[in-house]
């Protein structure tokens, strides 16, 4: 099968985030049964390439500013028409969440979705992008959902359409790094303020530090991202320059050896659209502190009843989350079991067993059998209860 994926975000790119790893990982897994183009936002630096059989393009200009993503969508519907393909994958993206690409082709289409992005959009940029996505929802059949909890509200928006909930994943890797003495605390992921909360994270920082008598492990920042410099002038402002260690972007092994070596991994994101650094802390086994926003509590598993590494604080109340990484620090013992509960709850967030669902998902659009995938390609992998398509979640047996 022939698979154009509008995937929007490029893995390779500076400040990327989880819905370009998402592309990777399940495209890499499907690229020796079908032939997969992923176009994506230029960018500086951006180049054509082929990686594990998948053939990644930029399209549009490449100058490191806004003008790459607003040419990338303004530019999609060409691409589509004039690029051969037998199934057309979305990726949603900012700000405007829709590409529209259903109305530039007679093939099946699938909204692959990590997040509805305008309300937010409109709030930063004071346009009205939430117009668009409403009423370009209803050009949309199919969607595939990272959670639950977006998949709900899907099916408000979009009634009658086909919607799945099948999840992000991790990496094998990150179970295999080692549980060392925790020395630090640490933050991981892309560096904006509106976003994932740094604004908030350096005012934890020095809530704890009060807390805790001015006695506080230093911070260990891992990421790349637009808001570095705001940030780096307000741990100056607050006396932390020399608790913060900005290390930019770490990936592989050593991203996650500085997880399970940390007291914590903090998460104090305004939003969320899944919290793929969450399930990796977890997988690490290191200890998460998060706002309770978007899917979060869903994710890391909080109400299934069983164990769960996370701990997880109202929205923006600071003091409480500081009050959590400081028991963390201070409870070895406590935090110890956190991080074993944690691990055995990430190990239903497998990228071999969700790449066989969206495979699954795909077959069903263009009119295949999906379980002569399950006899072919996965039949490594226990076949999961039948369900049907939209009421898969991440809990339970189905994942």
């Amino acid at each position: 099968m022939r698979i154009l994926h509008l995937a929007y975000e490029d893995p390779l790119q500076p400040g990327s985030g989880g819905g370009s790893v998402r592309a990777r990982e399940i495209n890499r897994r499907l690229a020796d049964r079908h032939e997969i183009t992923a176009l994506v936002a230029g960018y500086k630096g951006a180049r054509p390439r082929v990686e594990d059989g998948v053939r990644w393009e930029p399209v549009g200009p490449r100058t490191g500013t806004k003008i790459d993503r607003l040419a990338y969508f303004a530019l999609l519907g060409l691409e589509v028409a004039r690029r051969p393909h037998d199934l057309v994958v979305e990726e949603f993206g900012a700000p405007f969440s829709v590409g529209l690409s259903p109305l530039f082709t007679s093939k099946p289409v699938v909204a692959s979705v990590q997040w509805l992005f305008a309300s937010q959009m409109r709030e930063k940029y004071r346009l009205p992008f939430d117009l668009g996505e409403r009423h370009g929802l209803r050009f949309y059949d199919r969607f595939i959902a990272v959670s639950d909890w977006l998949a709900r509200d899907l099916r408000s928006r979009r009634p009658g359409a086909e919607v799945a909930t099948i999840p992000n994943g991790v990496e094998e890797i990150a179970y295999e790094a080692r549980s060392t003495s925790p020395g630090h605390l640490l933050f991981v992921g892309r560096l904006d303020l509106a976003h994932k909360g740094g604004d908030f994270l350096l005012d934890i920082l020095a809530r704890i530090r009060r807390m805790r008598g001015g006695s506080v492990p230093p911070l260990v920042i891992v990421g790349d991202g637009p808001d570095r410099g705001i940030m780096e002038k307000m741990a100056a402002r607050l006396g932390l320059s020399h608790l913060v260690d900005f290390r930019g972007r770490v990936d592989g092994p050593e991203k996650y050896q500085l997880m399970a070596g940390a007291h914590a991994v903090l998460m104090p994101s305004r939003h969320e659209t899944f919290g793929m650094v969450a399930i990796e802390s977890l997988a690490a086994g290191a200890p998460l502190v998060a706002f309770d926003v978007g899917p979060l509590r869903e994710v890391v598993g909080l109400g299934s009843g069983g164990e769960t590494g996370a701990r997880l604080v109202a929205p923006y109340d600071l003091d409480a989350f500081a009050r959590e990484v400081v028991w963390l620090i201070d409870a070895p013992t406590s935090a110890g079991a956190l991080r074993e509960a944690g691990r055995r709850w990430a190990r239903r967030y497998d990228w071999e067993e969700i790449s066989i669902q969206q495979e699954e998902f795909y077959l069903r659009a263009t009119g295949g059998d999906p379980s002569r995938n399950r006899r072919s390609g996965g039949q490594e992998t226990p076949m999961v209860p039948s369900v049907p398509a939209g009421e898969r979640g991440v809990s339970g047996e189905d994942r």
